[in-house]
């Protein structure tokens, strides 16, 4: 596969702190990849909480089915992750696999393998080739350090084209504590409790009851909310580690953890954005505001189906600004809409409102709008309350020549 150039919209990976109880290695084990670092290993300090939520794709990854199971536990001592290759509809030989680079993550950590936590992305149906990874587990160990996240970052990457990261610090009972994430993802996006792979690493202390309903809230509205294609990969996966090394006292209390969770939401939603802007082939970063829904619920489903639209899409990517696309998508979404009510603004301008075109319209401003990097789009239904807002990009020729040459 050729070299894919790096996206116009792409963000420079900022500075990631260490995070006290982990450290993090990586290595080229040749998987798919030639001459870049393809393995991730962390290690997580004992009595780290874990939480997950993955995707809701029916024909998920060995790593999702593994991961659902040792995630009861709560607990965590390390996670491995590979690039190249999805392990996905591999049958038996996928569980192998997976049981494999556990078992020796386990045995180089000194932990169980219920506590390691596994994640893969690339190419579906081909069989992952375990000894690859299990042979750079002692190199993987003797290089771990705590300052790894930037190289963590650019290890778990396939197509996209920048390394994704971001940090936050909050605090709990006055103690401060830090955040980290990294992410990967650039198309098979269309998120559904989770995106491609995200990591979440804090040195909180935080029972897992706690940090998995903070996640699967904080997800709901971030990730849950992008799409690039409409397509939920296999191997969807976000976890997020709190290793207890801040010193904060152990806490589930809603009121104790509010800045906790508001700056976990900001990590997330930096790197559901991150995602966004590179979309395989994007030339745009697109933000659709829809309100006045019959709930909010509605409203994101509108939403996501103008992000979906290849009709909207094209559009955007042609610098067209033909609302009566986006009129059609709203009516496709199934969702409470009438046409004699509906208004469209793009950059700001009301195009139409109350089912018609704004008299005086002038469309000098909207063409110079979809002429830059970044479009917004408000949609009002004129029936309720609900509202949402939802990520995309525009479709281009790119993503055809990305994903048409993806295997070879």
């Amino acid at each position: 596969m050729a070299k894919i150039p790096v996206s116009p919209l792409a963000l420079a990976l900022p500075p990631l702190p260490p995070v006290a109880g982990v450290r993090l290695a990586t290595a080229e084990a040749g998987i798919r990849y030639k001459a870049r670092a393809d393995v991730l290993l962390a290690e997580l300090a004992e009595g780290t909480s874990v939480a997950g939520v993955f995707t809701k794709n029916l024909c998920p990854g060995a790593p999702v089915t593994y991961c659902r199971e040792v995630l009861q536990g709560g607990v965590a001592r390390g996670l491995v992750v590979n690039a190249g290759n999805a392990n996905v509809f591999n049958g038996v030989a996928g569980m192998r696999a997976v049981e494999e680079t556990a078992a020796a993550a386990a045995q180089t950590l000194g932990t169980s393998a219920d506590k390691i936590f596994l994640a893969s992305t690339g190419v579906i149906g081909e069989p992952l080739p375990a000894h690859k990874i299990v042979a750079v587990m002692g190199g993987l160990h003797a290089n771990l350090a705590e300052d790894g996240f930037a190289s963590a970052a650019q290890a778990i990457m396939t197509t996209d084209t920048f390394p994704k990261g971001s940090t936050r610090t909050a605090k709990i009972a006055g103690v401060d504590v830090r955040i980290n994430g990294i992410a990967k993802g650039s198309g098979m996006i269309a998120p559904d409790m989770a995106t491609m792979l995200c990591f979440i690493f804090t040195d909180a202390a935080v029972p897992a009851a706690a940090l998995q309903s903070m996640l699967a809230k904080g997800v709901d509205t971030t990730f849950n909310c992008i799409t690039i294609d409409s397509d939920t990969s296999t191997s969807d996966t976000v976890l997020l580690f709190a290793t207890g090394k801040a010193g904060n006292p152990l806490t589930a209390e809603p009121a104790h953890l509010a800045d906790f969770r508001r700056a976990l939401h900001e990590v997330l939603h930096d790197l559901a954005l991150m995602v966004a802007r590179d979309g395989e082939g994007a030339q745009k970063l697109v933000t659709i505001h829809v309100e006045g829904a019959v709930s909010h619920a509605s409203a994101k489903k509108i939403g996501l189906s103008i992000a979906n639209s290849p009709l909207v899409k094209t559009a955007i990517a042609g610098e067209d600004a033909n609302w009566g696309r986006i009129v059609m998508a709203v009516g496709k979404a199934g969702e409470p809409a009438d046409r004699d009510r509906l208004g469209v603004a793009v950059g700001g301008v009301w195009m139409a409102q109350a089912g018609g075109v704004v008299p005086g319209y002038d469309e000098t401003p909207v063409v110079a709008h979809m002429k830059g990097r970044e479009i917004e789009i408000t949609v009002d239904i004129g029936l309720g309350e609900g509202r949402a807002t939802v990520w995309t990009c525009d479709l281009t020729h790119g993503y055809i020549d990305i994903n048409g040459s993806y295997r070879s």
